[in-house]
């Protein structure tokens, strides 16, 4: 897997004159050249002979750099096919993936989702695969899933007899867990903020919560997936993919509902956008495809990683590149950062005292560029409650916004049917000027001429504009919409500070 694309690798072994040593070529990298002791262990401890003789093992396309442990089945399975302990035709026309123990067992490894997507659009209709992932792997439809467990199945499998059932029906979606699941309800005394929330989840926006510490802008941030609708079809075979690359478990069937993402503000430039020495492996934003990535304590986070953000927020993902190629992960997520107004969080709260000089909230302000701000479309200032929490009225439920949500982004989908754009929030430039103007422009023109305004902020404010007006179920933008759309967008939090 290079990125999600797949490439074909076949296994070739040849036993032929020499000393009895065994050479593997086709450009392994350390794990996968370590599978000649692996399969030899394996293959002695099955009661099976490794060939005494020169053994050479070729994996191709020769010029590709290869990695991993999962081309263990397949050595194994080119090696006994060579010995003619086991009969060539099933091994040949089967795409093998799995690890081997030194005992014999087969080991599950990462990404066999979208490696068995790859394999069926190359063409092949079979697969093996360890026996702890025949549901995982059943989930690539049209390829049938033979799983084994241990070395002594993949040989029943490669005389053609099956030892495991079959998965049963592929795609099934996955049952959620009874646990507590946060609720919007939740949320006491903040009206404005989850209508700010409602807002960007009906349109798909970015938004910037900042505020004193404690008054909910993490609460808020862990309640917007459940505002969200579930997953198409098509999405959710492309983010279980994703986290099947990153090593999580699908046996409980593909994700339906929306991820959520939430690094730790010391995260690396690895760990957010994706990477590795030699294999590049999906980050936290391809985590966070078609969900939410939250960045609690934003200021707190090293200003490269912030700014690496930039790209994958334009053009929904992110290109790695490596020596051995470019390794390409969707990254289409909906961005929510919080932060506080300065390091100890009282600058402009009523009542407090904040400790912090000038310079030091000018530092912690400086440590979000103006680059990131301006590509964020909602900026929401929460302040203070000043009642105790028995007199606060709590909001509306998840369920109750949700609905109003689905009927905002079904408005949007008919308006933008024919495009390749479903949201608001993804709409372009050019496309959005395609779109009926509001008559009124004078506000944006004000507000252009104070300097409040850049060009790319134009556009995030007509895009709040539509999804205001699909909330209130018009199909023209009004001047209401464009003066709450504005304030919306200019809520600045250099401003507030």
């Amino acid at each position: 897997m290079l990125g999600m694309q797949g490439t074909l690798i076949e296994v070739e072994a040849s036993i032929g004159a020499g000393l009895p040593r065994t050479v593997l070529v086709g450009l392994p990298d350390t794990a996968l050249y370590e599978a000649r002791d692996r399969c030899r262990a394996a293959v002695a401890g099955a009661g099976l002979a490794w060939p005494s003789q020169l053994l050479t093992i070729n994996l191709t396309p020769a010029s590709l750099p290869k990695a991993g442990s999962h081309y263990d089945l397949a050595i194994v399975a080119a090696v006994l096919a060579a010995s003619d302990v086991v009969p060539r035709s099933i091994a040949a026309s089967s795409v093998l993936v799995g690890e081997l123990g030194l005992d014999g067992r087969v080991r599950e490894v990462r990404g066999v989702l979208p490696a068995l997507l790859a394999a069926r659009d190359a063409g092949f209709e079979r697969a093996i695969v360890p026996a702890g992932q025949v549901t995982e792997a059943g989930l690539a439809t049209g390829i049938s899933i033979w799983g084994v467990s241990c070395l002594a199945d993949l040989i029943e499998v490669l005389h053609g007899r099956p030892v495991l059932d079959p998965p049963a029906a592929a795609a099934r979606a996955a049952s959620p867990p009874d646990v507590y699941q946060p609720d919007l309800v939740d949320v006491r005394g903040q009206p404005e903020a989850c209508w700010a929330l409602e807002v960007a989840a009906a349109g798909g926006h970015h938004i910037f919560l900042h505020g004193a510490p404690g008054v909910g802008k993490s609460m808020l941030a862990q309640r917007l997936p459940t505002l969200l609708p579930d997953l198409t079809a098509e999405e959710s075979l492309e983010v279980s993919a994703v986290h099947s690359l990153a090593g999580y478990s699908l046996n409980s069937g593909l994700m339906r509902r929306p991820p959520y993402s939430n690094p730790h503000h010391n995260a690396s430039m690895a760990a957010m956008v994706g990477g590795g020495m030699r294999v590049a492996r999906p980050g936290a934003i391809s985590l966070a495809h078609r969900g939410v990535l939250f960045l609690d304590e934003a200021p707190e986070f090293s200003p490269r990683v912030l700014d690496a953000l930039r790209t994958p927020l334009e053009t929904g993902q992110i290109t790695i590149a490596r020596s051995a190629g470019q390794a390409c992960y969707p990254a289409r997520f909906q961005l929510v950062m919080a932060a506080n107004p300065c390091q100890c969080g009282m600058l402009g709260v009523p009542g407090a005292n904040c400790r912090c000089t000038p310079m030091s909230v000018r530092r912690y302000n400086e440590r979000l560029s103006g680059p990131i701000l301006d590509r964020i479309d909602i900026h929401h200032r929460l302040l203070p409650s000043l009642l105790v929490s028995s007199r606060i009225s709590a909001g509306e439920p998840s369920a109750i916004v949700a609905a109003r949500v689905a009927q905002a982004r079904e408005r949007q989908a008919r308006r933008l049917a024919g495009s390749p754009w479903r949201l608001n929030g993804d709409v372009p430039g050019a496309q959005l000027r395609k779109l009926p103007e509001p008559q009124d422009m004078s506000l944006l023109d004000n507000a252009v001429r104070a300097g409040r305004l850049s060009a790319r902020g134009i556009d995030k404010v007509l895009r709040i504009a539509w999804t205001l007006a699909d909330l209130d179920g018009h199909d023209r933008v009004s001047k209401g919409n464009l003066a709450a759309a504005l304030g919306l967008r200019q809520d600045s939090w250099r401003c507030a500070a």
